[in-house]
């Protein structure tokens, strides 16, 4: 169980449409994800009424690579949208100035990936404290083996190499909304959304 719901066929195939037409700027999730026993998705028993079952589930190690591998791999999009859609977009909409692209005085923050590597995912693989993923037994191609922090490596043959201490807060600066007019979602609109006054502030 997890929000927004998982899609069917024909739904996954409108949403590869606005990735490639870009209505969507960036690729990412809230990230909720609760172990599959009595600490998590079975807190409430195993029967439980669909309001008491804990919403999410895990995902966020392979989010990148099932794009990769999905789009970029199989030509759905180019490798110019994975890198704007996974980094470049976020960091300048969210003003992170020193990330999102490879420029002098930018940080050195880089994933080198093998676009060759054939994965099988598997829960133990993901490096997230959970015990399954839904994508279990998936065939994926793409993969990155090497991630630089700052021109450090950290990342280093699918091992953590960082040393503690490495990390650092950044702070943001003001976001670059250029060439993102945005507006009012329809959902928000008590017209269409059955009188709900989801955000007041919206429809004013």
């Amino acid at each position: 169980m997890c929000s927004p719901p998982v899609r069917d066929a024909a739904t996954q195939e409108a949403l590869w449409r606005h990735l490639q037409a870009g209505t969507f700027s960036v690729f990412s999730s809230d990230h909720a994800p609760y172990r599959f026993d009595a600490t998590g998705k079975l807190s409430a028993g195993p029967d439980a009424p669909f309001n008491r079952i804990a919403n999410g589930m895990p995902g966020i190690a392979l989010r990148l690579p099932l794009l990769f591998s999905e789009g970029v791999g199989k030509g759905r999009i180019t490798l110019q949208q994975f890198v704007a859609l996974s980094a470049t977009n976020a960091a300048r909409l969210y003003g992170l100035r020193q990330k999102g692209s490879i420029a002098v005085g930018l940080d050195a923050d880089i994933a080198i990936w093998d676009p060759g590597t054939t994965r099988i995912v598997r829960a133990e693989d993901q490096h997230d404290a959970m015990d399954y993923t839904p994508f279990e037994g998936r065939e994926l191609t793409g993969w990155p083996v090497t991630v630089l922090s700052r021109g450090s490596r950290v990342i280093e043959d699918g091992q953590l190499v960082a040393e503690p201490g490495h990390g650092q807060f950044v702070k943001r600066a003001q976001p670059d909304f250029t060439g993102y007019p945005g507006g009012s979602a329809p959902e928000l609109d008590p017209m269409s959304n059955f009188g709900a006054r989801i955000a007041p502030e919206a429809s004013r």
